[in-house]
């Protein structure tokens, strides 16, 4: 028997494991919004232009950026008042960190994904705004674009800064938003482009931050649309795109493996919450477990559904490109690949054995103290514990290997090198560089 044909048996036994056919994984044109080139070039500068944040420093792409695989490559984001890009990003002038991992990019404007951030906030076309949140936005990737420019550690600045940052401490979102689009509303350009995408947009005046976020949510996109990857080949009958330890990789990702119990789908992801134990590292999202008021927790979804049945829980990221798109994790506990899929078999004795030099943070001694504070407390490391929801499984260090390679076959090569998403120059005229 040739190696192409058991390579077909292998194909057909691998999608029949769980799954009456392989038609659940394939990807076409229709799970994506249709090309828009005015509004992804529109969106593509104002994805790069620091005109979106309060004090005029920091790009939606400084922690969403091509060259760091549209993440930012640190465990945590430095946001406003950082200098650099990335792991050479100086945090000296910060305030706090940013609490959770800079997410990546890749494939959110396929229709599937409804449910956008770590803890589900934005859902469909309901979001932390409630009914603030203006009318008009195309998709829940519009909505998402909304918020980071409400930040204080990420885009609007401090309370006392500037006028963006004191509308974002009164919790007055409104203003944010109208503030943004006045700016972009001066710049003559800006003017000519957003009149050119949007049949609503006659004038200046017209201009609105929901036409900025849909032109960003445009070039997001198409620009991190990553979907042929050797998986996506397979799929469609070109059995030769894998080799044979991606094949054994895969069919312990749909069996014995059991990643595929929450990483299901064309993307590898259930679109759903759990809670598997990640070590909480960072300054937290202000949540408090009884016996502390120091707000270093971080509640994840229960911070949205306010059910306590849900803390801890965490939505499943897609798996696409996801050798490129680490640290992992909530909070991106893990800089190491094999290190994050370890957590996944045993998730009680990594998280009792973690070491924070797992992570990657840019060293600053006064956020190191907090970033630690608790991770190293015993009883919320408990609390975590009591939360987790999968049971260790026993994988030898050859099937680790193999289910690392099957990862590697759902990276699409043509994303690897984004240079053609970047520019040179945005039309405010800011530096794209720090």
């Amino acid at each position: 028997m040739t190696w192409k044909l058991t390579k077909k048996i292998a194909f057909i036994s691998l999608f029949t494991i769980k799954l009456a056919s392989a038609n659940e994984f394939l990807v076409t044109d229709q799970d994506f919004p249709p090309d828009n080139v005015k509004m992804e070039n529109l969106g593509k500068f104002l994805f790069y232009d620091k005109i979106l944040s309060g004090n005029e420093d920091i790009s939606c792409a400084t922690c969403h950026h091509p060259f760091a695989a549209s993440g930012d490559g640190i465990s945590l984001p430095i946001g406003t008042g950082g200098i650099g890009l990335g792991v050479m990003r100086n945090p000296n002038n910060i305030k706090k960190r940013v609490a959770r991992n800079s997410p990546h990019l890749f494939n959110l404007g396929a229709s599937e994904f409804t449910t956008l951030f770590h803890d589900g906030r934005v859902t469909k076309l309901v979001s932390p705004a409630g009914d603030d949140l203006p009318l008009g936005l195309d998709n829940p990737l519009a909505v998402q674009a909304m918020f980071p420019v409400t930040s204080d550690a990420e885009m609007a600045g401090e309370k006392g800064e500037n006028t963006i940052a004191d509308a974002t401490a009164e919790g007055n979102l409104i203003s944010v938003w109208q503030q943004l689009a006045a700016r972009l509303q001066q710049i003559d350009e800006y003017v000519y482009l957003f009149i050119d995408a949007f049949a609503d947009v006659n004038a200046a005046e017209d201009i609105t931050y929901v036409h900025a976020a849909n032109a960003i949510a445009s070039f997001e996109a198409a620009a991190f649309r990553c979907t042929n990857s050797p998986f996506d080949q397979y799929l469609r009958g070109n059995y030769d795109v894998a080799s044979e330890q991606q094949i054994r990789g895969a069919i312990l990702f749909y069996g014995k493996a059991q990643c595929s119990t929450c990483h299901s789908g064309a993307f590898q992801t259930d679109q759903k919450f759990h809670a598997i134990g990640i070590p909480q590292i960072g300054p937290g999202k202000g949540d408090n477990l009884p016996g502390y008021n120091d707000g270093h927790d971080d509640f994840g979804r229960e911070r949205v559904t306010k059910d306590a049945a849900d803390r801890f829980k965490f939505r499943t990221p897609s798996l696409r490109q996801v050798t490129m798109t680490g640290p992992w994790g909530h909070d991106g506990a893990y800089n190491d690949l094999e290190q994050m899929i370890l957590h996944h078999l045993n998730p009680v004795k990594a998280l009792n054995n973690y070491d924070i030099r797992q992570a990657l943070l840019p060293s600053r001694t006064d956020l190191h103290k907090i970033d630690i504070i608790a991770h190293q407390d015993q009883k919320r490391r408990q609390a975590i514990i009591d939360a987790i929801e999968i049971n260790p499984i026993k994988l030898t260090d050859q099937e680790i290997y193999d289910l690392i390679a099957f990862l590697h076959a759902l990276t699409d090569v043509n994303c690897i090198d984004l240079r053609r998403t970047a520019v040179n120059r945005v039309p405010s005229g800011l530096p794209i560089r720090d």
